[in-house]
């Protein structure tokens, strides 16, 4: 029967354009697979007790729209794919409820305001360790979780349930090449230089410059996703010479002329 459900929910999930779906035991937190790791209070079966399975989704952010970031058509893909992830995530943990099988989403942000970040720079349940138990991907210097399809151009949302479905293998072949792109561009250099999970991003950092974009309608940043050259997106898009996000190169010309022309009108 479970192999069955799991079958149902991946053709709910293609039924309604989910391109990542995975699926991750919710005994998986309590066996570390590095340090610093998940805290019990924030793991699955403490949140919602009962937890078999947690079910991981994402959906990308489109390369050349986040390569305008920091501009207001990126703010609105941010609200739209977070929108997206809250409406699916609501509606595969009801259809698995309806099922006999209790279970709840949390949403894509644990947070109430950028200001609440600041004071207490975390949420109550990471989307990003869970996508990683999930097998969709693994971390990069940046403390984001890079997947194979879109590097860490993605979000997520996660879904607990009783269900005790099959799980997806860990991917354990590090993506991130460390070429240190994300902790160049950095305009407050968050990143530090031993990167994650050695050392961990300065959170407050990131918070207030998130915190000084959104009063001009330009948040979030994505300076340290766009310049990742990890993602199967860059050949999608033909954007795999890394030189366009060189300033003085001759290739980088096209690519700022349209980033400028966007970061010219609909913010402050």
């Amino acid at each position: 029967m479970s192999t069955i459900l799991r079958r149902q929910i991946l053709r709910k999930c293609g039924g309604m354009d989910i391109p990542l779906v995975g699926f991750a035991p919710a005994d998986r937190w309590n066996d570390p697979p590095f340090e610093p790791w998940v805290p019990e209070a924030f793991r699955p079966a403490s949140l919602f007790p009962g937890t078999k399975t947690v079910i991981v989704i994402g959906f990308p952010v489109s390369l050349p729209i986040v390569d305008t970031a920091p501009s207001i058509w990126y703010h609105e893909l941010y609200r739209t794919v977070n929108a997206e992830l809250d409406s699916s995530g609501y509606r595969i943990a009801t259809f698995l409820t309806g099922k006999g099988y209790p279970s709840v989403w949390i949403p894509r942000d644990g947070y109430g305001s950028i200001g609440v970040l600041k004071e207490n720079p975390i949420a109550f349940f990471s989307h990003r360790h869970a996508a990683f138990c999930a097998g969709l991907g693994n971390f990069g210097l940046n403390n984001m979780l890079l997947s194979p399809q879109y590097g860490p151009r993605v979000r997520f949302t996660s879904i607990l349930t009783t269900a005790e479905l099959p799980a997806d293998p860990v991917l354990k072949e590090p993506l991130c090449i460390q070429c240190r792109r994300c902790i160049r561009v950095c305009p407050v250099a968050a990143i530090p230089e031993g990167g994650y999970p050695q050392e961990s991003t300065d959170k407050i950092a990131c918070a207030t410059r998130s915190e000084e974009l959104h009063q001009r309608y330009l948040s979030p940043c994505g300076c340290c996703i766009k310049v990742c050259p990890v993602g199967k997106d860059r050949e999608q898009y033909g954007r795999e010479d890394m030189r366009m996000y060189d300033e003085k190169s001759p290739v980088s010309d096209p690519y700022r002329r349209a980033r400028d022309h966007v970061r010219s009108y609909g913010s402050r």
